[in-house]
Order: structure tokens, then sequence, then C-alpha cells
């Protein structure tokens, strides 16, 4: 199972959204965010449109995952170097590992970062 992992700014669109995991370079099975993110309109919008299920991770869950990149503001803000790999990595679930550190959309409004588990 592949999981696409996402972190994105409140400016992204669709777009960002799209462009972020097609740089990531693989086709999941579900798309995962943080609660709060897995829940706007933006992203359902996207993920029906992906065909895709939504898996929302806890913030208990995320900080909790090693991720392989870090941003200061992914940790300032969310407590993780890398929002879009630990929604990977939690929500592919334990022994996950990440198929390659994030990618970033162009507009650098979106990340994401695929993990590979047996889980969703």
């Amino acid at each position: 199972m592949i999981v696409a992992g996402f972190g994105f700014r409140s400016a992204a669109t669709e777009a960002s959204l799209a462009d972020a995991l097609a740089r990531a370079g693989a086709t999941p099975q579900a798309l995962a965010a943080p609660e709060d993110k897995a829940q706007t309109p933006l992203f359902r919008r996207f993920a029906a449109a992906q065909h895709l299920p939504v898996v929302a991770i806890d913030t208990a869950r995320l900080t909790a995952q090693t991720t392989a990149t870090r941003s200061p503001a992914s940790a300032a803000a969310r407590g993780t170097g890398s929002v879009a790999e630990a929604a990977a990595l939690a929500a592919a679930g334990p022994g996950a590992t990440l198929l390659a550190p994030r990618a970033i959309s162009q507009d650098r409004c979106a990340t994401c970062a695929l993990a590979r588990g047996t889980e969703t």
C-alpha cells in the first residue's frame, strides 16, 4: 500500500496538490494529511478528483514520526520536520518506509511524500 502524505499552506490550490503529487512520482492508494487539513473542502475535492480515500492524522501520530527532511516552518507549526512525510508514514502504519523525501509544488504551497506500508 502506498500512501501520499500532504502538507499545504492556506494559499494552496488543487493544482498545487496535483503538482506536488506528480512530482512525488508514484500512484498512491490513499491520501493523508493532518486532521484539520484533511477536513478542508480543498483536500476533500482533491481526494474526490483522485478517487482516493482520505486518512486524517492526529497530532500525536504526526509528531511521533521520524522524517527524512526538516523544515523549520513545519517544525514550528506542527512539531515535525516534514508534515507530508510524517502524514504518509503515519497513515501507512508501523514499519512504513518513505519512497523518497517530500516533493514541493512549483508554487511552493504544497508538499507531498510517499510511504509504503501495510495500513491505511
